[in-house]
């Protein structure tokens, strides 16, 4: 999964083409359950761009788009939010993939 690394990158990824962006962090528990599935779920879903957003780098970003609560999904197709899987609670494989199917 691409990292994001700058808020410049957000917002040209953002615009261009379909972008599901993971909102994380290094020290968040709920956070390192999902990590083995992500791969999977990156190549089941693989219209979709993956980039992983450090909370920690990004807190600015994830105030602006109010995300408080991590791990955190935002999807965007071309400049428009397409759907948000956005919480504070552990999430599931089944949970993730449910959220991009709905998209």
């Amino acid at each position: 999964m691409k990292k994001l690394a700058s808020i410049e990158e957000f917002q040209q990824l953002k615009e261009s083409g379909k972008q599901i962006f993971l909102f994380s962090a290094d020290w968040c528990p709920d956070c390192r359950v999902i990590e083995p599935v992500l791969p999977e779920i990156e190549e089941k879903y693989n219209e979709y761009n993956f980039v992983y957003v450090d909370r920690d780098d990004f807190l600015d970003l994830c105030i602006s788009m109010d995300i408080f609560g991590i791990p955190s999904f935002v999807a965007f197709d071309s400049g428009k939010e397409l759907g948000r899987f956005v919480s504070k609670d552990r999430k599931t494989k089944e949970e993730i993939e449910q959220f991009v199917e709905s998209l």
